[in-house]
């Protein structure tokens, strides 16, 4: 998963972008008393493409005091309290301080709607929120149950070297023995071990298939991310790699797992990780790459944002235009170190391209006058972090020309994060180079990036299916990972 930064709602997202509506059960408006506030209400913010829901929940204690909590359920955010609630004449207030985030607005004559604004972070936003019945009900019907007919244990182990603390959760087939074993690698943002997003939690769906079927799974919170310690903020791939090791190592000090058998699942980012842990390991016995870029980094940033302006209506002039400011940015991030110099450069590259465009193209590019300098502050932000700066030279043709180990390469055919034609073949083309025969390359009909059927494929999808991992794409891993562990 391509990581994006937005600094709405939750300041940390990736990749990686969400939008979601309708696969609950419907929310009916309908009309209270006036001057009533007490209930749930929902709007949605829509900025960029992009689509959040928030889910306010109105209480009134017994001495007559607001409370509130929110919701975001494509951030998987849920009843997080709001730090003030005020109704005053009509007006309401709620302010979100870790955030950084308020909504103000005006409550109507039938009481059924509050028109007004979401700030946050220097940009304002227009948000209408109406009443409704309850909360949504998010279905994924593939979502593990309890009791499991394996084992689970929580575990932690330590990446020396970073003097940091990995925690994660470890599943074993229920019988004796030493299990073959793979360590699951997430995509790029600050993920769980769950590597939950868009309200789907597809690595705890993958591990329990694979662990009924045999394979002991090992997932881990990324450095600071839940139990794992450490910076997330300053880490790179390099440092995954490291961290990735480590859990390698780990399951080599269990007795339960077969050392020559353990092998690497990575998902987007996770399998460029993969591939450069399996050169660094040559005991890796498999990789398993889903999603995962083959193409030369900078190239397939150049194809992602023109691929998401032409969806947006944009010409051909104006992602000619919007590529030349790219390169412009990107040379900055190559030939600048001092963060001042970047982003003093950046303002001076983006503000004579916003200048330049109708007021059109500033609605398919998502700027305003108003938002302007959070819209630099937050290119600034993402292209300028270490993470960022190891990421845009990359070719993970590098690592894969070196990688000995069987390999699967499988990719949705409706992917429009990393497009399964070009990086699959880029991925053939690096191990023929390198002379690894044994490699499978799959791209799977009516999948998205997260192995998802879809219609179009399109991010704003994701949310809505209910399906977290097609049944189909689960059985080719499967199936591909077993006959690994019976060659060996």
């Amino acid at each position: 998963m391509i990581r994006k930064n937005t600094s709405f709602i939750i300041a940390s997202f990736v990749l990686f972008i969400m939008a979601a509506m309708a696969i609950f059960n419907p929310l009916q408006a309908y009309t209270f008393p006036n001057g009533e506030i007490e209930g749930t209400w929902q709007g949605t913010l829509k900025f960029s493409g992009i689509e959040l829901r928030i889910i306010f929940t109105i209480s009134r204690s017994p001495d007559n005091t607001l409370t509130a909590t929110y919701d975001v359920p494509e951030q998987n955010v849920s009843n997080v309290p709001v730090d003030e609630t005020t109704f005053n004449n009509g007006n309401v207030r709620f302010e979100i301080i870790p955030i950084d985030g308020v909504f103000e607005g005006t409550l109507s004559e039938d009481g059924a709607k509050i028109d007004g604004n979401w700030t946050q972070s220097g940009m304002t936003l227009p948000l209408v929120l109406e009443r409704a019945h309850t909360k949504p009900v998010i279905k994924r019907p593939q979502e593990p149950k309890e009791p499991f007919p394996y084992r689970v244990e929580e575990v932690v182990f330590k990446n020396t070297d970073a003097d940091i603390t990995l925690a994660g959760t470890l599943t074993l087939p229920p019988s004796e023995g030493a299990f073959p074993a793979v360590l699951l690698l997430s995509g790029s943002g600050a993920q769980d071990r769950d590597e939950a997003v868009f309200g789907h939690r597809p690595f705890f769906v993958l591990a329990d298939y694979l662990t009924r079927r045999g394979i002991a799974v090992l997932r881990v919170d990324d450095r600071g991310v839940g139990g794992s310690t450490g910076n997330f903020d300053k880490a790179t791939a390099k440092d995954y790699a490291a961290d990735a090791m480590a859990g390698v190592a780990y399951l080599k000090s269990r007795k339960e797992i077969n050392h020559e058998l353990i092998g690497l699942v990575g998902h987007s980012e996770g399998g460029m990780i993969a591939s450069i842990v399996a050169v660094q390991s040559p005991d890796i016995a498999f990789i398993v790459l889903i999603a995962s870029p083959g193409m030369a980094i900078k190239k397939m940033e150049f194809s992602e944002e023109a691929r998401s302006l032409k969806a947006k209506g944009a010409s051909d002039d104006l992602i000619a235009r919007n590529r030349s400011v790219q390169e412009s940015l990107f040379a900055v991030i190559e030939q600048k170190v001092d963060s001042k110099v970047v982003q003093d450069e950046f303002t001076s590259i983006i503000t004579p391209f916003f200048k330049g465009l109708s007021e059109e193209e500033r609605k398919i590019k998502g700027i305003s006058e108003e938002n302007l300098e959070v819209y630099i502050h937050d290119q600034f932000q993402r292209l300028n972090s270490p993470w960022f700066r190891f990421y845009l030279p990359y070719d993970p043709g590098t690592a894969l020309q070196k990688v000995a180990c069987p390999v699967l390469a499988v990719n949705g055919e409706k992917d429009v994060q990393v497009t399964p034609k070009e990086n699959l073949q880029a991925i053939i083309r690096a191990l023929k180079a390198g002379g690894n025969k044994n490699y499978t390359v799959k791209e799977l009909p009516d999948l998205n990036h997260l192995l998802q059927t879809a219609e179009t494929g399109n991010i704003s999808e994701y949310f809505k299916i209910e399906e977290t991992m097609s049944p189909t794409a689960l059985q080719i891993i499967g199936d591909w990972i077993l006959k690994q562990t019976v060659t060996r």
